[in-house]
């Protein structure tokens, strides 16, 4: 059975996509949303490299009890196949920053990604 799940259309999309990919589970489809050797700066003081790798680490963020909610998006900075995305937490500490790229079929992949949020194991 194929899964067909939405592209990012523009850049912004991949805020929004990520966020109801991790509310419903859907590993896969946050490791969709990435080039194949892109890096998360994540868990703090680690980097992340590849979709085998961020698959473990998303299976353990989506294990975690509660939901993700979005966070609101700071304008897109763009040059090109190019551009930079962001959000701010409603604390207004930290943030997150991803620089993402344009495919060939004109969707958009995240291909470096620096996230804050708290992570740790999953609560019993």
């Amino acid at each position: 059975m194929t899964t067909t799940r939405e592209q990012a259309a523009e850049p912004e999309d991949l805020t929004r996509l990520f966020v109801e990919r991790v509310n419903a589970g859907d590993v896969e489809g946050m490791v969709a949303l990435y080039e194949p050797d892109a890096m998360i700066a994540f868990p703090p003081g680690a980097r992340t490299i590849g979709h085998d790798a961020m698959r473990e680490v998303f299976t353990q963020l989506v294990a975690r009890p509660g939901r993700i909610e979005p966070q609101p998006l700071l304008p897109t900075v763009r040059n090109g196949d190019l551009a930079i995305t962001s959000t701010r937490p409603p604390d207004n500490t930290a943030g997150w920053v991803q620089v993402v790229r344009r495919q060939p079929d004109g969707s958009w992949l995240r291909v470096l990604d620096t996230p804050e949020a708290p992570f740790g194991p999953a609560q019993p």
